[in-house]
């Protein structure tokens, strides 16, 4: 058997030996999981595989409603991704949405490498765009490691901007809805989330405080 048939096997396995975990340690929580979707939190992440969800953050299923895209974009042009935001914003009245990127993405790094990649190119267009808008910035940083993890960070805080300039938390928080958007990243590497001082609950101050944030002292420095 190939080892990428096996792990199909094992991932029925670990299913099976989690649910009866679950089962043992709260009897009845499918059941209520079945009838009951209630998230508090909509996090916006990417896709890479090494980004662990409910895991790394000791959260059963139900409390988070997940969206996740290559680089963990949220773009205007978007549908699957607005519609996310939409259904987590104005049905499940979501009280946070955490934009999460992670150091070492592989899509910044694609992005800041400019190579012919076809579609991906497209995609990744806003991020290109960032390398360029700090280009200086990000030259001026010790190493090519250093640039990588200065740009997953401006990447985070430039699709937080999207999350706050976009009519469906504009809308609800001229409703006085009580939503608040945050700029978290994580550490492969050590495991840890790091939050990059960025959160918003309100339009007026949206763009100083992501700003602010931007030209911070974290950000450019000679390490993360």
């Amino acid at each position: 058997m190939r080892h990428d048939d096996e792990i199909l096997q094992r991932m029925m396995a670990n299913n099976r030996a989690w649910k009866a975990s679950v089962d043992r340690d709260d009897p009845g929580f499918f059941e209520r999981m079945a009838h009951h979707h209630a998230p508090s939190v909509l996090w916006i992440g990417c896709s890479d595989s090494r980004v662990p969800g409910n895991e790394s953050i000791g959260i059963m299923p139900g409390e988070i409603f997940y969206h996740r895209s290559v680089a963990n974009q949220l773009q205007m042009v978007d549908f699957n991704g607005l519609s996310a935001l939409q259904y987590a914003v104005d049905w499940l009245r979501v009280r946070h949405i955490v934009v999460c990127g992670h150091y070492g993405c592989g899509g910044v790094k694609t992005a800041l490498k400019q190579n012919e990649l076809g579609l991906l190119n497209n995609w990744l267009y806003g991020v290109a765009e960032l390398s360029r808008k700090h280009k200086a910035k990000l030259d001026a940083l010790s190493d090519r490691q250093h640039r990588i993890d200065a740009l997953c960070e401006l990447n985070v805080l430039e699709q937080v901007r999207n999350v706050c300039r976009s009519p469906i938390v504009l809308q609800a928080w001229r409703r006085g809805q009580e939503v608040s958007v945050h700029a978290w990243i994580y550490d492969i590497g050590s495991g840890l989330l790091h939050d990059l001082k960025a959160t918003v609950d309100g339009d007026r101050y949206a763009e100083s405080t992501i700003d602010a944030a931007i030209a911070g002292p974290r950000l450019f420095s000679t390490g993360s």
